[in-house]
């Protein structure tokens, strides 16, 4: 049921995750009206939540364990607006790690390939116990391997 990547959250952004050699984390997801701000424009709330979730799920990336992050802070900067119903490329990275907090910052990327938001953000590592009651299973909380390129979806 999470909003970004719920995929039975009948109002959710149902965003699909893929991982890239480059060790950066592309979200692809389609906004509707539903998520509107604006008419015809995606909420600037809803695109700090999933550059929040993207740039978060990049440390993931490569390792074995569950690893998770919860967001200490996000600072995000709207540049252009995003429109609805077109698919939508988002991507993160962590820029750093030092102990239990890791920093990343990720963009918006509009069909052209224009930035239209950015941001930055600081994480806490945290075994999910310690984060929610939470059944992965229950849940349906899987990371799923595609064998589809992100880097091929034309923007």
């Amino acid at each position: 049921m999470c909003f970004v990547c719920g995929l039975k959250n009948g109002f959710g952004l149902k965003a699909h995750f893929y991982e890239t050699e480059d060790n950066r984390n592309v979200a692809i997801f389609k906004p509707c009206d539903k998520h509107q701000g604006y008419p015809g424009r995606l909420h600037g709330g809803i695109a700090a939540a999933i550059l929040d979730e993207t740039i978060g799920r990049a440390i993931t990336i490569g390792k074995e364990e569950d690893v998770w992050g919860v967001t200490l802070e996000i600072n995000v900067k709207y540049k252009k607006p995003v429109p609805l119903n077109q698919e939508i490329k988002v991507i993160g990275r962590i820029t750093s790690i030092k102990n239990r907090v890791f920093e990343g910052c990720g963009e918006i990327l509009l069909p052209g390939g224009e930035t239209a938001v950015t941001a930055e953000g600081r994480y806490l590592l945290l075994p999910i116990e310690k984060i929610a009651d939470f059944d992965l299973h229950q849940n349906e909380w899987q990371r799923v391997f595609l064998p589809s390129d992100p880097e091929a979806i034309d923007f």
